[in-house]
């Protein structure tokens, strides 16, 4: 689904304006409600157990997210424009590439 409403652009340059956890952090916590903030994470995780090889209920049971919000995400990682995957890839990534380096 490509976006090309002003606004939508806007937020997408100020995500990637953003420097840092903290800077983050901030920002997320004056954008998103509390609600909003937790739904988002719970979605990243997820993405990341399906992305690793879990199943739908194991991942649903895992993170008490719903069947619903389990299912939308599964479609997103395997219909979707890879949002999800060029995320999750780079933070595994960086992830291994940190626990190789700590060895």
């Amino acid at each position: 689904m490509q976006k090309s409403n002003q606004e939508y652009t806007e937020l997408y340059h100020a995500v990637l304006s953003l420097e840092s956890i903290e800077e983050c952090s901030a920002f997320f916590d004056d954008l998103f409600t509390i609600a909003e903030l937790k739904a988002a994470a719970q979605r990243i995780k997820v993405a990341r157990l399906l992305y690793t090889g879990s199943t739908c209920n194991a991942a649903a049971k895992q993170t008490g997210a719903s069947t619903a919000t389990v299912s939308r995400v599964n479609k997103c990682l395997n219909y979707g424009p890879g949002g999800y995957k060029t995320v999750l890839e780079r933070m595994l990534g960086t992830q291994q590439n940190k626990s190789e380096t700590e060895e």
